[in-house]
């Protein structure tokens, strides 16, 4: 059983919405430009997005998890304390060491990448509203653990030419318990979570495997020639 019912948790995201705001337009402005980065690439523009991935975590884990969720969960604070951990992870390996670059190619991989990310940004506010969770209850991108983390699914699976696998364990880890909880609350458009985590690991795991084989390739006719 939850520690709480479905009308308290949505009655905490609108206290919530109201004490953030206007955090929520700032987080959308910031979450279309890290999408156009990964479309049209910039010099730098890789370390933006990782900075901007890495301040959402952030956010969601502190502002969200430790100062807001745990009024009603006694574990929001390890909530809170994973998404920092995932912050600092996207902030080393994106920001600091310059080891993500995301970019969308027209294949498999970038569609699906463009469409969780997108979808994070429009379908899952959507899908919220009709489900009668519209504003001021919703959880939206960059202020909320849910769309945050397809959104980061979505853009991690545009990395290249690997995704890195550490940044997915605490992603998979979240999707895997809230989407648990959103099937006894009920809460539907969050029982897309683990759908997309599972999704979005087999294909990254796909593409970096089709990365290894490529290089393999490169590395032999190299030798050879």
């Amino acid at each position: 059983m939850l520690p709480f019912t479905t009308e308290v948790y949505f009655a905490l995201f609108e206290d919530y919405n109201a004490a953030v705001w206007p955090a929520q337009i700032v987080a959308y402005g910031l979450g279309a430009l890290a999408l156009w980065l990964s479309l049209r690439p910039r010099a730098g523009g890789d370390r933006v997005v990782a900075a901007i991935l890495a301040g959402f975590w952030l956010w969601t884990g502190l502002a969200y998890h430790v100062a807001t969720f745990d009024e009603i969960n006694v574990a929001a604070p390890v909530f809170g304390g994973l998404f920092a951990v995932q912050a600092v992870l996207l902030a080393w390996t994106g920001v600091v060491r310059g080891r993500l670059a995301f970019r969308f190619r027209p294949d498999v991989f970038g569609w699906a990448g463009f469409g969780l990310a997108a979808g994070a940004l429009v379908l899952y506010p959507l899908l919220a509203w009709l489900a009668g969770h519209g504003w001021p209850e919703a959880a939206l991108v960059g202020v909320a653990p849910s769309p945050t983390l397809l959104f980061a699914f979505g853009l991690l699976l545009g990395a290249e030419p690997r995704s890195p696998v550490h940044l997915l364990v605490i992603p998979v880890l979240w999707s895997l318990i809230w989407g648990a909880a959103a099937w006894f609350l009920p809460i539907p458009e969050d029982l897309t979570l683990p759908l997309a985590a599972v999704a979005a690991t087999g294909l990254i795991v796909w593409k970096n495997r089709c990365a290894a084989a490529a290089a393999a390739r490169n590395r032999y006719l190299h030798c050879e020639y």
